[in-house]
C-alpha cells in the first residue's frame, strides 16, 4: 500500500431509482476529513462519475487530488450522449488522466481496477451483488488489504 492515504472508487454502471447522491457526497467528505487526498476513478458511467461528481465539487473546499484510470483510450466512445458529456467535462477536472492502454482488450477493466487497488488505502465502492466488476474489485481489494467501505 501507499501509505498516502489514498482511495479507489468502484461501483454500478447502472444505478437505481433511489441511488442517494447525497450519500456518496457525505461518505466522501468524510472519507477526507479522515485525511485522505488522492482518489482513484475509474472513470465508469453510473457510480463512477456520480462519485467525481462529487470530488470535483469537494475540490472546492479540500485539498485533495483525483486521477482517472481510463481503462483504454476512448473508454467514453460508446456512452449515452449525456454521459458522454458528463464524462468529458468531469475529465478536464481531474489532477492526473492515465489511459492504461492505447484500445479495448479483454480484461482491460480488470487491469484498471486492480491498478487502483494496488495504489490504494482504501477502496470506496458501492457494489450490491455478488458478481461483476466491483465485486471482484472489493475481493480483490481485501486480498489485497486495503480497508473497503461500502456505500
Amino acid at each position: 500500500m501507499s501509505g498516502l492515504f489514498c482511495c479507489a472508487l468502484s461501483g454500478h454502471r447502472d444505478l437505481p431509482d433511489d441511488f442517494d447522491k447525497n450519500k456518496v457526497y457525505d461518505d466522501l467528505e468524510q472519507i477526507i476529513k479522515e485525511g485522505y487526498t488522492t482518489f482513484y476513478c475509474g472513470m465508469a458511467k453510473g457510480f463512477d462519475l456520480v462519485a467525481l461528481e462529487c470530488l470535483v465539487d469537494l475540490k472546492r473546499r479540500y485539498h485533495v487530488r483525483v486521477e482517472a484510470c481510463v481503462p483504454f483510450e476512448g473508454q467514453e466512445k460508446n456512452f449515452p450522449p449525456e454521459e458522454k458529456q458528463k464524462y468529458r467535462r468531469l475529465i478536464a477536472e481531474c489532477d492526473k488522466v492515465n489511459i492504461l492502454a492505447d484500445g479495448y482488450f479483454p480484461g482491460c477493466f480488470l487491469t484498471r481496477d486492480r491498478y487502483m487497488v494496488e495504489h490504494s488505502d482504501l477502496l470506496y465502492a458501492y457494489c450490491t451483488r455478488d458478481d461483476g466488476g466491483t465485486a471482484y474489485t472489493v475481493e480483490y481489494a481485501r486480498d489485497f488489504g486495503a480497508e473497503v467501505r461500502l456505500y
